[in-house]
């Protein structure tokens, strides 16, 4: 075979071995979709996530930022026919995708087997209890959402600090047609060339770096030479002084570690005041309630005692005065019942909208809940009848006088949660999650003081380069050069040391003073937020006693009410009594049953803020607490 053959073979096969390097660096580089960059980021992080509530809470649930389609606002939206601005208030996916939309399959429509869902009937009220209101608000609430997807980002940040301690692999290819018409002849090549190189960063500072590069140059025109170059590069770059250490160089990977925790915690914080919230908000509700039945019966009475009046008026056996003040109490109870009807409807606005519900939707409450509740109640006035008075009286008999001796209240009847002030307080030390958080800024602020004065230090840095081989551009395969090879003994190695001593160090200085300002302010922060617990926790349970105590006398309170009206009756009926007396009776009883009624709910209420503040309350993932009770403790005292 002729040389010019074996030639034009041996440029044929290496125009195909680099169209093959091109080919499989463009397969490895370029076949992926964005959906798959997605789901890769959704597997980063959620792995995150799960090894670190696994490890710092002990939680092992699914955790996901995905929400359902169907969820009950939107539902609500479309079953009760209720007016809404456009697309977007029913969800992503109901967007009309805009041009270039990179994912045509996302965001879709995921039906939620929810029951709270399924059980929503067009154009009927959704009835709620509380245990729904709270699966709901975790479903629904914007706000809950919201700290979810920060727990999110915060992993993907960490994703982003941990990848720069992984192999970097990077690739490229170039492809080169060039005419040169400048000499006495024309000449045209092309230049194809492939690089792939890895590079890594250590813990202690170390910086790694290789590559490869291939270039196949060929002449299109005179006598259609060619030529092949093979580089390989090798660098590390050796800090020795400023910026040298583990604990400086990883301070950002173990920042971006603590952030991830500190995001669950805020998380896991929300939780359970979200929780408090609704139950406060559902509550408020089912009070209001409980005033408009209350004024109802109350206005419904007057009523009948202003007919009555009128009655006695017309017999004259009743002067005008009382009439008049009859009426007038007549006019005000209506005042009142229209009040509490619509403040009842503001307080279901609000309440829906805590849950991020449409406050047009149609939504009733469970009013056995009230009942429930007062019957839990009813433990602590059980002894009513018996009830210690507030004063005791002796008798002085040798002066006819009398001396009043106050007796406090006492833990009699009282409910699991007024345990010891010490024991509740040392419980919040131990459990609050934000105290948590708040204590490890305390240290963060310590290591950036730490990083910060590593910045004020002299910068010494050793750089190693080798390269060996050589690159082959068209003027090479026209001057006829030998393909490149790969040879140690022919390589070029170089090393420079660089010293950058600290004559100008005026923002690192006053950066360095600046941490140690912030220091002070992250130990404040420790100690406000504890004396912030030991308050509430004291006012916890001053709130529990006064609740407790304010369920007795309001129990003894209705029960009087209630006899004064009836025996207040009786004296009017038998000509005995006056209309007055019978104004002021219904007025006592209606305040009576208001006042039980807020004792009732605001021991409840305290009872929960009590375990919230304590950081025992636990809310699983459906927005259901557990609550805490001390299986061991002295109520008496």
């Amino acid at each position: 075979m002729s040389k010019s053959r074996i030639s034009t073979l041996k440029v044929l096969q290496r125009c195909l071995y680099g169209a093959f390097l091109c080919l499989i660096l463009f397969i490895q580089t370029g076949c992926r979709s964005a959906s798959e960059y997605r789901l890769e980021a959704d597997k980063a992080a959620e792995g995150i996530i799960r090894e670190k509530r696994e490890q710092f809470l002990g939680q092992t649930s699914p955790f996901t930022i995905e929400r359902p389609s169907d969820v009950l606002r939107r539902r609500l939206l479309t079953e009760q026919n209720l007016p809404y601005a456009g697309p977007s208030s029913l969800g992503t996916d109901k967007l009309e995708p805009i041009e270039h939309w990179p994912e045509k399959e996302y965001p879709n429509a995921e039906l939620s087997l929810d029951p709270l869902v399924m059980l929503l009937e067009p154009n009927a009220p959704l009835q709620l209890s509380l245990m729904q209101s709270l699966q709901i608000g975790a479903l629904n609430s914007f706000e809950y959402q919201t700290h979810k997807e920060d727990i999110f980002r915060a992993a993907l940040a960490l994703d982003l600090e941990r990848n720069d301690f992984r192999n970097i692999f990077t690739s490229q290819v170039e492809s080169l047609l060039e005419t040169d018409m400048s000499g006495n002849r024309t000449v045209s090549g092309t230049r194809h060339s492939g690089s792939i190189g890895v590079s890594k960063k250590l813990e202690s500072g170390i910086q790694l770096s290789t590559s490869l590069a291939i270039d196949l140059a060929n002449l299109l025109t005179l006598n259609q030479a060619s030529a092949v170059g093979l580089t390989g590069d090798a660098t590390v770059s050796i800090p020795l002084l400023r910026g040298s250490g583990k604990h400086i160089v990883m301070e950002d990977l173990t920042q971006a570690e603590r952030d991830v925790v500190y995001a669950i915690y805020q998380f896991e914080r929300l939780k359970k005041t979200f929780a408090v919230s609704v139950a406060r908000g559902y509550l408020g509700v089912l009070q209001q309630a409980d005033q408009i039945q209350n004024n109802e019966e109350n206005y419904r009475g007057l009523i009948f005692s202003a007919r009555r009046a009128r009655n006695l008026a017309k017999e004259g056996q009743l002067d005008e005065m009382q009439l008049d003040q009859a009426v007038q109490n007549e006019l005000s109870a209506r005042n009142r019942w229209i009040n509490s009807v619509e403040t009842y409807k503001r307080r279901m606005d609000s309440f829906k909208d805590l849950l991020d519900l449409p406050p047009d939707a149609k939504i009733e409450l469970d009013r056995l809940m009230l009942q429930e509740l007062t019957v839990y109640a009813d433990r602590f006035s059980a002894d009513t009848n018996d009830m210690q008075q507030s004063q005791e009286v002796e008798e002085n008999k040798s002066t006819d006088e009398f001396v009043a001796v106050l007796v406090p209240p006492d833990m009699k009847n009282a409910g699991p949660l007024e345990i010891d002030e010490a024991a509740a307080i040392k419980l919040a030390f131990e459990n609050r999650l934000d105290l948590r958080e708040i204590q490890g800024r305390v240290y963060d602020a310590q290591r950036a003081v730490v990083v910060l004065a590593d910045a004020l230090r002299a910068e010494l840095t050793l750089l190693g380069t080798a390269s060996i081989g050589g690159s082959r551009s068209i003027s090479s395969a026209q001057g006829a050069l030998k393909d490149a090879r790969l040879r140690t003994d022919k390589g070029t190695y170089s090393a420079l040391l660089t010293l950058d001593l600290p004559f100008e160090r005026t923002a690192e200085r006053n950066a360095y003073r600046n941490a140690f300002i912030f220091l002070e302010r992250a130990v404040r922060d420790v100690q406000i937020l504890e004396d912030e617990i030991k308050i509430s926790i004291r006012n916890k349970l001053r709130d529990l006693l006064e609740s407790r105590q304010s369920l007795l006398i309001q129990a003894k309170s209705v029960k009087l009410a209630q006899k004064r009206v009836a025996s207040t009756n009786m004296f009017l009926e038998a000509d005995r009594g006056q209309i007055r007396d019978l104004l002021e009776a219904q007025a006592a009883l209606l305040l009576a049953q208001n006042d039980l009624t807020s004792a009732i709910i605001n021991y409840r209420i305290a009872e929960l803020e009590l375990q919230r503040d304590m950081g025992v309350l636990a809310i699983d993932e459906k927005g259901l607490w557990k609550e805490f009770y001390p299986e061991e403790f002295d109520n008496e005292g």
